[in-house]
């Protein structure tokens, strides 16, 4: 079952993280998610608390110096799609701790990553 406010959930989850570590820590929660003109599922953040889910890159340069003018990454998907891997479908581990992922804590969340109906081609 999905929890009803995923992006609540993720705050809950981390804050008692921290609390029993006393560490900030990073909390994404997935789903398993089809993708249109793709076979395969992935895993997408449904909830997200303490870091940053999208990484605009607009503005920047690449490494031959051409600029950036439409790439923004979807960080807690990438990353709940990487644990997701780990995690398996059916093999009942319902956590992963991933290391060396460099950020700047943020309290954005999950719900941030929906595209807009106007956008939507599928709505």
């Amino acid at each position: 079952l999905l929890p009803r406010d995923p992006d609540g959930s993720a705050e809950k989850l981390a804050a008692r993280l921290c609390k029993i570590t006393g560490k900030r820590i990073a909390v994404i929660i997935t789903d398993t998610f089809g993708r249109p003109w793709r076979l395969g599922l992935t895993n997408v953040a449904i909830g997200a608390s303490g870091l940053p889910v999208l990484l605009d890159l607009r503005g920047t340069c690449d490494r031959d110096g051409k600029p950036l003018t439409a790439t923004v990454l979807a960080v807690a998907d990438e990353l709940g799609a990487a644990a997701g891997l780990l995690m398996g479908k059916a093999e009942g581990t319902p956590a992963v701790l991933i290391r060396g992922y460099r950020f700047k804590p943020a309290s954005e969340k999950a719900a941030r990553i929906v595209r807009p109906a106007s956008e939507d081609l599928f709505r």
